[in-house]
Parts: C-alpha cells; sequence; structure tokens
C-alpha cells in the first residue's frame, strides 16, 4: 500500500539521505587513502551484505530475494560498478565540491539517453537542462584555460555511467523492489570486484574498520532512504531537497579538508543544478529508481 503523502515524512527521510551521502563521501575518502579502490568496493559490497541482512529477512527472506531477471540485474551492475569506481577513484584527486556538482550531471545524461534507448520525447525543457548542464561542466573544467584535472573526466564518466544505469533501473523498477535491487547490486557486484581487490589486497589496520563499516552502511542507507523520500513526495519536491547536499558538501570539505570553493565551482554549480530543476518532470518517480540515482 502506497503511504499518504506527507511533505514533513519526505523532508525526514531526505535528511537521512543526505547526511548518508555526506558521510559515504567522508569514508569514501578516508578509506581510499589508505586502500585500493577496488579493495574498498569489494569490502563495502561484503560489509553491506551483512547489513542489509535483517531488511531480507524482512522481506520475506532470501526466497525473496529470487529474481526472473539475472542478467538484466547483472548488466545493470556491471555498469554501476564502473561508475563506483570512478567516483570513489575521484574522491582521491579533486574537490569534493567540485566532484559532487559534476555528478549532480547524472540526470541529464539520463534525460539524454532516455530519449536514446526508451523512447522518450526531447521536449524544450529537456534540451535547456541538458545545455545549462553541459555549460556548467564546461565552467568547473574550463578546457582550454589550463590542463583538465584527471579527476574532472573520471567523475564526468561516472556521472555518465550512472546515468545509464539509472536508465536500466527504470526497466528493472517493473517487477523488482528496493531490497531486491540493492540485494543484488551487493551480489553481483561483491563478485564483479572479487579479482581485482585481490589483485592489490592489503589488510586493512584497525583503525580503518570503522570507516569500511561506514561506508558500507552510508551507501545503503543513502539509496534507501532516498527511495522512501520518493514514497511521501514525488520528485518535484525531493530533487530540489537533493540539492542541499551539494552545499553541505562543499562545506564539510571546508571543514575537515581545508578545500577552498572558487568562483567558477559555484557558478558552474548553480548551472547544473539551474538544468535538474527545469528537467524535473510531473511524474512521481518509482522509489525503487532511487537505488540507481547516485554513487
Amino acid at each position: 500500500m502506497t503511504p499518504a503523502p506527507s511533505l514533513p515524512k519526505a523532508a525526514f527521510w531526505m535528511a537521512l539521505s543526505i547526511a548518508s551521502f555526506l558521510g559515504m563521501t567522508v569514508s569514501g575518502r578516508e578509506t581510499t587513502n589508505a586502500l585500493n579502490v577496488f579493495q574498498v568496493m569489494e569490502l563495502r559490497s561484503l560489509v553491506g551484505l551483512l547489513i542489509l541482512l535483517p531488511l531480507v529477512m524482512a522481506s520475506g527472506g532470501f526466497a525473496a530475494m529470487r529474481t526472473q531477471r539475472p542478467m538484466q540485474h547483472a548488466a545493470r551492475n556491471a555498469v554501476h560498478y564502473m561508475g563506483q569506481a570512478g567516483w570513489l577513484y575521484a574522491l582521491t584527486l579533486i574537490p569534493l565540491a567540485e566532484l559532487v556538482s559534476i555528478e549532480f550531471t547524472t540526470p541529464i545524461w539520463t534525460a539524454i539517453l532516455a530519449v536514446m534507448f526508451l523512447g522518450e520525447k526531447l521536449s524544450a525543457r529537456k534540451v535547456i537542462a541538458i545545455a545549462f548542464g553541459m555549460l556548467g561542466v564546461l565552467i568547473i573544467v574550463r578546457p582550454g584555460i589550463g590542463a583538465i584535472a584527471p579527476g574532472h573526466i573520471v567523475v564526468l564518466c561516472a556521472a555518465v555511467s550512472f546515468g545509464i544505469s539509472m536508465v536500466m533501473v527504470k526497466s528493472l523498477t517493473r517487477t523488482e523492489s528496493v531490497v531486491r535491487i540493492i540485494f543484488w547490486m551487493l551480489v553481483i557486484q561483491s563478485i564483479i570486484g572479487l579479482v581485482p581487490a585481490l589483485m592489490e589486497w592489503r589488510n586493512p589496520p584497525l583503525t580503518l574498520w570503522p570507516w569500511i563499516v561506514a561506508i558500507a552502511f552510508t551507501g545503503m542507507s543513502s539509496h534507501f532512504c532516498l527511495a522512501r523520500a520518493l514514497t511521501y513526495a514525488d520528485a518535484t519536491i525531493i530533487s530540489p531537497m537533493d540539492f542541499l547536499r551539494l552545499p553541505f558538501t562543499a562545506l564539510v570539505g571546508w571543514l575537515i579538508y581545508s578545500e577552498n570553493l572558487d568562483a567558477f565551482t559555484v557558478a558552474g554549480a548553480a548551472l547544473i543544478l539551474l538544468g535538474n530543476l527545469v528537467n524535473v518532470r510531473r511524474r512521481k518517480m518509482k522509489p525503487e529508481e532511487a537505488v540507481a540515482a547516485a554513487p
């Protein structure tokens, strides 16, 4: 049964989602400073499975996790894995505010891909949104003024991967629940990442384990809380709330890592967020789609 619309409940779940994203960003940087990106992702998936087990049991157990679409899950998670790896690697290369600003182009890439592969129409609103998003990226990256930072290219590729993942999840949502999608995400990505992780494996120091548990927990809670928020309000309300993640991330970068925020990043981020606002459609995004909306 669909819950009754409630703005306070939507705001509550979005506050938890934003807090989770911020926690995932900090724990991601702390873990990747000490371990290989692929090992971090493997530990995140394995620990995440343990954390998810109570939800799996509450949702009907492993029998309820059975799917008739294993290949679609595998394809979606192969793409999502590449995006997550790129996002985590970019954390080690560029300031947090720049990373999250470019990550917010994901809905714009989703719009382009939906036109190409799902047959959605390219409306004037989408064209304006794409133009704002592209201009925002150009302002942040500033090609031609100096050498383009590799981190900008990496996170831009990650955003495209997340856009592809979102398009694929739109198909999965016809039959799959939030818990089932997250369950198969963790299972498949732990399998995909096992060999790359073992190639440069090192035993994590004891002091790093709280950060490993934190990235595993927030990696799931961010998706779950966003999905819960979407059960109480539609995307036209939720998306502007999610944009608060950008200034909060910039604040975290300044407080914890002494990162400065320049005028180009502010201007580019504003255009990207404006493009997202233009692109928000007045349909209710399914909660399951929120699983693919972020790292």
